[in-house]
């Protein structure tokens, strides 16, 4: 990434979580341990239905007297839903900031040149009370800042930066294999830790319960892991099917079919091997498995 590009990325939304219940509120819930999450972090996390199965992702940062969740805009309205659902008598407050707040992201190079900043996932400072992260999932996607609407451009003139096309930032996600795009397409089609959240510092195995921990903790207790959710780079023809094939024998599943598509795949077949050319109809394939995934 150019340490002088910044990429504002609209179509994520932010829901802020307040209260004297919000700590415990997100424990019980969420894959990563809120405790991670303070002034100087901020964590990457997952909510899954009680089988385990993917049903949204997110960062969080902490603000104010609460949390911030920096959430893809598709999802969320349907965060909000099922966060209110589990609510009950929580004493908790849920607002949906997406049309007050916006996430910019800016290359890990220029987020080092701020006063104070570590080169560590997940690392927080503020920049004019606002708070700028580095990601906590990869460290080479870069930091964020979650800045209100009205300071945005005031902000990144004042950090020079240029605003660029969020394209190129969603590319090089796709490229080192971390999926941001119509993730709604994931859900309840594949465990949250076939997601590699793990890899992706998203799930924490020593914390207590939440929902979906049961299946979650069995599948890495037992090595039953024998799916993961690949990139896939298109060779030829349109991504019309779902099969993914190799000489008849299927070997995955497409599941994201946007611009930057993504598959479930049975990474650990003999059949599979990332320097083949898949089928998928008509279309031929590459798979990629990224360096981080052993």
């Amino acid at each position: 990434m150019n340490k002088k590009k910044v990429y504002i990325l609209e179509d994520r939304g932010v829901l802020f979580i307040q209260g004297k219940d919000s700590r415990e509120f997100l424990q019980n819930l969420i894959t990563n341990d809120i405790d991670k999450v303070n002034e100087a972090s901020s964590c990457f996390a997952s909510l899954l239905t009680p089988q385990g199965k993917y049903l949204f992702d997110f960062l969080i940062i902490k603000h104010k007297n609460g949390y911030l969740l920096d959430c893809e805009k598709l999802q969320i309205e349907n965060l909000y839903n099922q966060l209110d659902l589990y609510k009950l008598r929580s004493k908790v407050k849920i607002l949906n900031l997406s049309n007050e707040f916006v996430v910019a992201a800016l290359s890990n190079e220029r987020f080092l040149e701020f006063e104070g900043a570590k080169n560590l996932p997940g690392f927080t400072i503020k920049y004019r009370e606002d708070p700028i992260f580095l990601d906590p999932r990869k460290k080479e996607l870069g930091a964020r800042i979650v800045v209100n609407l009205e300071k945005l451009y005031l902000s990144l003139k004042k950090l020079d930066l240029s605003a660029s096309n969020i394209d190129e930032y969603y590319k090089f996600s796709h490229e080192i294999g971390i999926a941001q795009k119509n993730t709604d397409q994931l859900k309840n089609k594949i465990f949250g830790i076939e997601c590699n959240f793990e890899e992706l510092n998203g799930i924490d195995f020593k914390k207590g319960c939440y929902v979906g921990q049961e299946n979650t903790a069995r599948i890495k207790l037992k090595n039953k892991l024998s799916k993961r959710l690949l990139p896939i780079q298109l060779i030829e023809g349109e991504l019309k099917d779902e099969i993914i094939k190799y000489n008849d024998y299927e070997i995955g599943k497409v599941l994201i079919k946007n611009k930057f598509p993504f598959a479930s795949i049975k990474y650990l077949n003999e059949n599979f091997n990332e320097k083949n050319e898949f089928n998928c109809g008509n279309a031929k394939i590459k798979i990629i498995k990224p360096s981080w995934i052993k």
